[in-house]
């Protein structure tokens, strides 16, 4: 028979999941669902889908959601295991619950605290070290794409404007470069964190260091493994961009779509927000490097806008509101009280 403390825990578990979920789904509503702007992206898909392949092709998006979010619960299976292991199945249920709790959290950190209370026995505290090397491998890969792209960009599209020729742009590359070397290097060399420890951890904190130990589970191969991972998760996002961009009448070339696609991402990890106002800028900086792009072959018009716009806003919707409806469901199923604890 239950204890009444146990009865306890599981009416604050049940409590917070319900408060968890209204704050999701009301925030979405009010930034997607509320908007006017979604009812004229739903007439637009609606008539789009009466030409030929584009079903097809908005089948290929759909079907990339679950490939994407599919290979992060495969990357955090993997990290994870070093202290528990995890089905594939409650892995993909905790990261779609680390979606919702990101929803309302400054650039999705609530997704480091929503996936560890899937976790039956292993320490939290180490989960979320492990959760956060595991962001930072898909941070890495943004970076250093991003940054990349944008090298590439700047004297392809920006060189009417001055001071962004010569010396200076020279200088910007080897910026990039010392800056992508740097943080490689860190990100392979994140076990000197464990031994760093003592110096890290200030007298009151000590009683935590031990949890560093974490950073030295992985060895170089493992920390390879994740960061490929990391990248064919990116590859499959922009694609997904790229295709819903042809899908509304963008008309760019591939490579050039995926590299202005990069420094849209770049753009928007470096900005601090949260999932809900990320939507409107997201649309912003796609319609600003986009409108670059066009403006060079004096093409740009509001039709191509309406399709950057579409595009981008969609993409939001089929990636991160829709998972994190599903995520805030999930909830119910976590454990944010045990035995234990």
């Amino acid at each position: 028979m239950m204890s009444n403390h146990a009865k306890i825990k599981k009416t604050y578990n049940y409590l917070i999941s319900a408060i968890i979920l209204l704050f999701t789904w009301g925030f979405i509503y009010r930034q997607v669902f509320h908007k006017a702007n979604l009812r004229d992206i739903a007439t637009t898909v609606s008539d789009l889908l009466e030409k030929p392949g584009v079903k097809v092709q908005l089948c290929i998006v759909l079907f990339f959601v679950v490939v994407n979010w599919g290979i992060e619960s495969i990357k955090w299976k993997f990290l994870i295991r070093k202290i528990e292991n995890v089905p594939f199945l409650k892995s993909f249920s905790s990261v779609l619950s680390g979606i919702a709790v990101s929803t309302f959290i400054p650039n999705r950190v609530g997704e480091f605290f929503g996936r560890v209370f899937i976790l039956d026995k292993a320490s939290r505290l180490e989960g979320i070290l492990i959760t956060i090397l595991g962001s930072m491998s898909q941070l890495l890969i943004t970076i250093l794409t991003g940054t990349f792209c944008l090298a590439i960009f700047i004297p392809r599209f920006l060189w009417n404007i001055e001071n962004l020729t010569g010396t200076l742009y020279y200088g910007l590359i080897a910026m990039i470069l010392i800056m992508d070397t740097l943080i490689l290097s860190f990100y392979f060399n994140i076990s000197l964190l464990s031994s760093l420890r003592e110096k890290i951890c200030v007298r009151r904190w000590r009683k935590f260091r031990k949890f560093f130990n974490v950073f030295s589970y992985y060895r170089f191969n493992e920390l390879c493994h994740v960061i490929t991972l990391s990248f064919l998760r990116y590859l499959v996002f922009s694609i997904q961009f790229y295709i819903l961009l042809r899908m509304f009448s963008v008309p760019i070339p591939f490579l050039e779509g995926l590299v202005i696609i990069a420094i849209i991402f770049f753009i928007m990890t470096i900005i601090p927000t949260i999932a809900l106002t990320e939507l409107g800028i997201r649309g912003t900086v796609a319609i600003y490097f986009f409108g670059i792009y066009f403006s060079k072959f004096h093409t740009m018009n509001e039709a191509i806008s309406i399709g950057i716009l579409s595009a981008s806003t969609l993409l939001w919707i089929i990636n991160l509101a829709i998972p994190a409806l599903v995520g805030s469901v999930l909830l119910f199923r976590l454990n944010f009280f045990r035995k234990n604890d």
